[in-house]
């Protein structure tokens, strides 16, 4: 009977020992102790041995280079979501702003300092292309033009539409067509053809959604211009 108490001790002591180990082995390499009270402290996102991946302006993977812009150009999904225009990190235009919509989405720049001149969307389907043409005819000297596709960009171009981008350094302009997916980045003056271009034509046998190509997404480094708009 007089065991009885040193006994017990020692079973506790062994049972505590037994367990410390046990909790040591299944959290890992660190003390057992350290390890669980980063748990108990949060234990809905415990520690991430891996770094997030840093996002430079415009969600782009890396910075731009001195004296060029970050942009990132999303066309519309189908009828149903729209597209998105941004530069230097601002939104030019996009859903939430409430300014795009069916057609052609176009977003004026200056070319030396960055700041948007004139955002508008243009309805290519029902709309007047006179509107269009409007905006884009006095352009000056070096400014840049965003555009992306929302739905149907082109059933009301006519060929001097068509001209007028292809001019700003657009290769597809001359022949896009009805729901086609279209994201274009050109300037007023430009001697060789934009390096900033992507078009998917409508097709009933390669369409992601049904009846609609799918969406585009382009980002990149443009140029900053050295001589200011006249």
């Amino acid at each position: 009977m007089r065991l009885a108490g040193p006994l017990r001790v020692v079973v506790i002591i062994l049972t505590a020992g037994l367990t410390w180990i046990l909790v040591s082995v299944l959290l890992g390499t660190q003390s057992g102790f350290s390890r669980l009270q980063q748990l108990l402290n949060n234990p809905e996102n415990p520690p991430s041995t891996e770094p997030r991946p840093k996002k430079y302006k415009c969600g782009l993977p890396q910075a731009c280079p001195d004296q060029t812009f970050a942009f990132r150009i999303t066309s519309g999904a189908a009828n149903v979501i729209g597209p998105k225009i941004c530069l230097e990190d601002k939104m030019l235009m996009s859903s939430v702003k409430n300014n795009v919509g069916r057609g052609l989405n176009i977003a004026l720049v200056n070319g030396v300092n960055g700041e948007l001149i004139d955002a508008k969307f243009f309805d290519m389907w029902a709309g007047d292309v006179n509107e269009l043409l409007k905006f884009i005819r006095p352009l000056h000297e070096g400014t840049l033009v965003f555009v992306a596709s929302y739905d149907d960009p082109a059933t009301k171009m006519n060929e001097e539409t068509r001209k007028i981008f292809t001019e700003l350094g657009s290769s597809v302009a001359k022949d896009l067509a009805f729901r086609d997916s279209w994201v274009f980045v050109g300037a007023k003056g430009v001697q060789d053809k934009s390096p900033f271009e992507q078009h998917v034509k409508n097709s009933k046998n390669a369409n992601k959604y049904e009846g609609w190509p799918e969406a585009l997404e382009m980002e990149g480094c443009i140029p900053q211009r050295t001589a200011e708009i006249q």
